[in-house]
C-alpha cells in the first residue's frame, strides 16, 4: 500500500467521484474524477500554494485547508512522457498533459504517476531529527499520483480546517 496526501475544501469529501469537477492538468472538462495525490505532504501543499498564488507567509493566516492521507494502489501507474516544460508549465502546458493523460487513459491505464509540477525540483526530500534539531533530508523529488474514475480508497484526515506551513513556500515552482 502506498500512501499519498491530498488537500482539499474542509466542507467537501477528500476525493471527487464524479464527473463534476474543473478541469486540472491531466485531465479536461468531463473527464473526471480524476483525484491527484503527493507523495508527501509538502507536495500536496505546494500544488495548493501554486494553484492559488500564495507566495507571502502573511497570504496565509486566511487558509483553511483539510490534508487527508489517502490509501493507493502500489502500483500500475502508467508514467507520461512529455517535455520538463510541459510537465512543469503553466496553465498554457495543460492541453498537452490533458492529451497525453487522454493517449494514456485510451491504451487502458486508470492512474499515472509523475513528477510533480508544483514542488521544486529535489524539495521533497523532509527532514530528519537529530540530537542538534531537525535538518533538512538528502534532496528528493515529488511525484504526484493521479487516479482516473470512481476511486475506491481509504483517507485518514491529518489537518482539519489548517494551513501550510511557511517554510513549503521556499518550495513551490510559482506559476
Amino acid at each position: 500500500m502506498a500512501i499519498g496526501f491530498r488537500h482539499c475544501d474542509p466542507r467537501f469529501p477528500f476525493l471527487w467521484q464524479t464527473a463534476d469537477q474543473p478541469p486540472a492538468r491531466w485531465h479536461g472538462a468531463g473527464e473526471g474524477p480524476a483525484n491527484y495525490c503527493a507523495d508527501t505532504p509538502v507536495g500536496a501543499w505546494a500544488e495548493f500554494l501554486r494553484h492559488e498564488g500564495i507566495t507571502e507567509a502573511a497570504d496565509l493566516a486566511g487558509v483553511r485547508r483539510s490534508l487527508w492521507a489517502v490509501e493507493l494502489p502500489d502500483d500500475g501507474y502508467a508514467r507520461p512522457q512529455l517535455e520538463e516544460s510541459v510537465l512543469f508549465g503553466d496553465e498554457a502546458s495543460y492541453a498537452a498533459c490533458q492529451a497525453e493523460a487522454r493517449h494514456l487513459r485510451a491504451a487502458g491505464a486508470e492512474r499515472i504517476e509523475v513528477r510533480g509540477a508544483a514542488l521544486l525540483c529535489g524539495a521533497a526530500g523532509g527532514w530528519t531529527a537529530e540530537p542538534g534539531g531537525i535538518v533538512a533530508a538528502a534532496d528528493r523529488d515529488g511525484l504526484v499520483r493521479v487516479l482516473f474514475g470512481p476511486c475506491p480508497v481509504r483517507g485518514w484526515i491529518a489537518v482539519e480546517a489548517g494551513a501550510p506551513p511557511a517554510q513549503v513556500l521556499a518550495l513551490v515552482r510559482h506559476f
